[in-house]
């Protein structure tokens, strides 16, 4: 059974659904109830065309459920309506069901997060994990978005600003998480970038391709983390380099500043280091002196603190650290960082496996493990 194609075919199936005049809810449901049969029929009988498949056992589902609502009888008339056999056209309709879950009547956290539920595919756990919030808090806020939606004509698609943020988060779950999505946030923010004249369309996919251009270098053949100062710059995309910083450059010539465009100066000034040590972190700090003033965020901030330990040596960066509230993910592995610089191995260890006992993945749980077992190994010798 290929996962893989039965997610990337669920926003394509779900668009027609909702075309067909399904509202969001029930077509939702309707494609889940589709999801798994195909995990139950496909492994003994695949289909030859299996998003002809899906659509038509999708519709059938969402018919059934219409028809057993006594609510919703006014629906029925769309019987005669159900997909004809023989192979489904080849529409995307996945950047249509972004701008679609953005809908007015949800605040942007709600888009947000239905968005990335329904279309994304990830976890409601991966959503609060990037949203810094419990997983029942971010359950409850999803529930409340679907019942919002669940009358609504959607016919009134949502602002720019909120599908950005929704193909940001993608992408970070896809770069960083369990869940390989960073290539299909990059495709999509191509297609907006091509539909939309906008800078921070543009600084978004400046963005993705700088961070995505050292990807291959991120872990070592065990899977276990590479560090950004000890990746093989050689093994970098330079290709998507180059076309990341043209993007970037030709955004901010337009004097329209906004957080993407700052995130990927500070991406693209990594990018531009031959090495490590000649890192201009000077010009970093004041990025992201920025891209707080834009922000305000607290997880910026922490990013900061790094960047200023680097630029004013650790005890700087460990001032900064001191103003941000320590129950900040990954502000135990930034303290534990700026300690070992400073040269208090101990203070390190003992942050370093504070860090890895709350790391989000398994990947980072034992990169600071071992990180903590290399400081504890330096001062037994």
């Amino acid at each position: 059974m290929d996962e893989a194609l039965l997610r990337s075919l669920t926003p394509t199936v779900l668009g027609i659904l909702v075309r067909r005049g399904a509202d969001f809810a029930a077509a939702e449901d309707a494609v889940q109830d589709a999801l798994i049969e195909a995990l139950r029929v496909w492994p003994a009988d695949p289909p030859r065309d299996p998003k002809s498949w899906l659509v038509t056992v999708a519709w059938r589902k969402f018919l059934d459920t219409t028809r057993a609502d006594a609510a919703r009888r006014r629906r029925e008339d769309l019987v005669d309506d159900e997909p004809a056999p023989g192979r489904a056209p080849a529409v995307d309709d996945t950047l249509q069901l972004y701008f679609l879950c953005a809908h007015p009547s949800l605040t942007p956290s709600s888009a947000v997060a239905l968005t990335l539920r329904a279309v994304g595919g990830l976890t409601t756990r991966q959503i609060a994990q990037a949203y810094l919030v419990p997983e029942a808090t971010m359950a409850q806020r999803i529930s409340r978005a679907k019942r919002t939606v669940s009358g609504v004509r959607f016919d009134q698609p949502g602002d720019v600003a909120t599908v950005l943020r929704v193909l940001y988060l993608v992408f970070n779950e896809g770069y960083s998480g369990d869940v390989d999505l960073a290539a299909e946030a990059i495709r999509l923010t191509r297609q907006l970038a091509a539909a939309i004249d906008h800078p921070e369309v543009a600084g978004l996919l400046a963005l993705m391709l700088l961070h995505h251009a050292r990807r291959a270098t991120r872990t070592a053949p065990d899977g276990s983390l590479v560090p950004l100062a000890e990746q093989d710059r050689r093994r970098w995309d330079t290709t998507s380099i180059a076309e990341g910083v043209e993007i970037l450059q030709a955004a901010l010539a337009r004097d329209r500043l906004g957080e993407f465009q700052a995130q990927a100066a500070i991406a693209a000034l990594h990018a531009d280091a031959p090495t490590a040590e000649e890192t201009d972190w000077v010009q970093i700090v004041e990025w992201y002196d920025e891209l707080a003033r834009l922000t305000d965020s607290p997880v910026v901030r922490l990013n900061r603190a790094v960047a200023v330990g680097e630029a004013d040596g650790p005890r700087a960066g460990l001032a900064a650290l001191a103003a941000l509230d320590d129950s900040l993910p990954r502000h135990a592995a930034v303290a534990a960082y700026l300690h070992e610089r400073d040269g208090d191995l101990a203070t390190a260890a003992r942050l370093y496996a504070e860090a890895a006992r709350k790391a989000p993945n398994l990947a980072e749980r034992d990169h600071l493990t071992r990180q903590a077992a290399r400081l504890n190994a330096r001062r037994g010798r």
